[in-house]
Formats: structure tokens, C-alpha cells, sequence
């Protein structure tokens, strides 16, 4: 039986910390900032984790056990 390959996409969007959690970018950071207020700007300057949920179908999809 062959192996289970990567999600090569999600691989180059997310960051598995040592205890397990799924560290990502904050979405809406990408254009038209002018609109946004400094304080939102800035929260969304930091990173995010996954939710338990969506992180054990993303370790799935990393290979991660």
C-alpha cells in the first residue's frame, strides 16, 4: 500500500506548534486597509490558532499525528 501524501497547499499556510496546535494567518489582511481601523489592522497583524475541529482534519491532511 502506497503512503498518504501531504496537502502540499495547506502545508505552506499553517505552522504545527510542539504541543500539537495548528498555528495560521488571520484572513482580510490582504488589500483595501485604508477602510479598516488602526485596531483592526493591528489584531489582525498577530496569528491565529485552528479550531479543535478543523485541526484534526488539517493533521489529517499534514500526515500529523
Amino acid at each position: 500500500m502506497g503512503k498518504q501524501k501531504v496537502h502540499k497547499g495547506l502545508k505552506k499556510r499553517v505552522k504545527v506548534t510542539g504541543t500539537g496546535k495548528i498555528k495560521r494567518k488571520k484572513a482580510f489582511k490582504g488589500h483595501l486597509m485604508s477602510s479598516k481601523t488602526s485596531k483592526r489592522r493591528r489584531q489582525l497583524g498577530g496569528d491565529a490558532t485552528m479550531t479543535k475541529t478543523l485541526t484534526a482534519t488539517a493533521k489529517r491532511a499534514l500526515c500529523v499525528s
